[in-house]
């Protein structure tokens, strides 16, 4: 215990409320992208077991854990919502890492989905707080960004991450709920916004500075749209096997051989929890076909799918290897600050 230098001795409740605090004003809005990769592999697990008539339940083991990391990310932010607003001010304000707020409301919606063969009441009240806080953000931040003035610097993938990712988990969940046709609506604002920011980015890729190590993991929500749009398209309608997505599921993999060239290049940033970013691409590009199986596809489907879903449950298991070494060596929320 520290006494400052008028005396005055903090009391054990205020020790353990700075502590807390200052865990919680280190916790990144980015770490959100865990629960949107375990999810994802739950979802995945869920369609394995339902299309292949695999009974081990790993499904629901996997959405158990996404939804205990849920509740402790959303924990620690109300704790920085009153006591460290100003960090959280910064995170809002920073040109890159703002974006990632939005994951808040898509996990909560996510969480929404693994709830809701247990509690349907749960689920709706669950979606329904994800999507107003994923829309209302959505729309302040595009606001923002239509302001302009932006360093091309700054610009990357997580762009998607408001209107594109909110969009098409907004159509997933909703169409699980028993609402396609609002559905359809989520998913057309997906889409759209996808097409126009990827000619953003890919025009920043080309042609502005090489990004910076520490930025480079953020190029793995790259690989999202595509396949998280086809789990979204195949839940708005119906399921149904078509070219639309297949083309989806196609555009998805071009995106993941080429972030795999570049593995080499994206591992200069070092082993951080930005990799996360990769998980619910690569979650959603396994759970997409093996959808399409469910619903009688074949052919190169019925060969991608297994395929994808190996590779899905190996990238995970060794992102959460990765975070169990990060955090037992203290590297994941760094040295904390001394106490004064």
């Amino acid at each position: 215990m520290t006494i400052d230098s008028t005396g005055y001795q903090p009391k054990p409740h205020e020790l353990q409320t700075g502590w807390l605090a200052d865990i919680a004003g280190r916790t990144p809005a980015a770490y959100f992208g865990m629960v949107l990769g375990l999810a994802g592999l739950g979802n995945a697990w869920r369609a394995a077991e339902q299309t292949w008539h695999v009974g081990v339940g790993a499904s629901e083991y996997i959405l158990a854990l996404a939804v205990a990391v849920w509740a402790i990310l959303v924990l620690l932010f109300l704790v920085k919502a009153s006591l460290a607003r100003d960090k959280l001010a910064a995170e809002v304000d920073h040109p890159v890492q703002c974006c990632f707020v939005g994951l808040i409301g898509v996990a909560t919606m996510l969480v929404a989905g693994a709830v809701e063969p247990y509690s349907y009441a749960a689920a709706v009240a669950l979606f329904i707080v994800g999507f107003a806080f994923t829309s209302i953000f959505a729309v302040w931040r595009t606001g923002g960004l239509w302001h302009g003035e932006r360093d091309q610097a700054t610009t990357t993938a997580v762009l998607y991450l408001p209107t594109v990712a909110g969009s098409f988990v907004t159509a997933t969940i909703a169409s699980s709920l028993g609402h396609q046709d609002w559905g359809q609506l989520a998913f057309g604002a997906g889409i759209f916004s996808w097409l126009a920011i990827e000619s953003v980015l890919l025009h920043r890729l080309l042609t502005g500075p090489m990004m910076l190590p520490a930025l480079r993991p953020t190029l793995g929500v790259q690989l999202a749209p595509a396949p998280v749009g086809a789990v979204a398209y195949i839940a708005v309608s119906g399921g149904a096997p078509d070219v639309f997505a297949h083309a989806l599921i196609g555009y998805g993999l071009l995106q993941l051989v080429v972030l795999l060239r570049l593995s080499r290049w994206l591992r200069e940033a070092g082993a951080v929890m930005g990799f996360w970013a990769f998980s619910f691409g690569a979650t959603s590009i396994a759970t997409a076909p093996i959808r399409l199986l469910g619903h009688g596809d074949t052919a190169a489907i019925s060969l991608i799918a297994p395929v994808a879903f190996a590779l899905a449950n190996v990238f995970v298991l060794g992102l959460v290897i990765m975070t169990l070494w990060l955090l037992l060596s203290g590297r994941m929320y760094g040295r904390p600050s001394p106490a004064r």
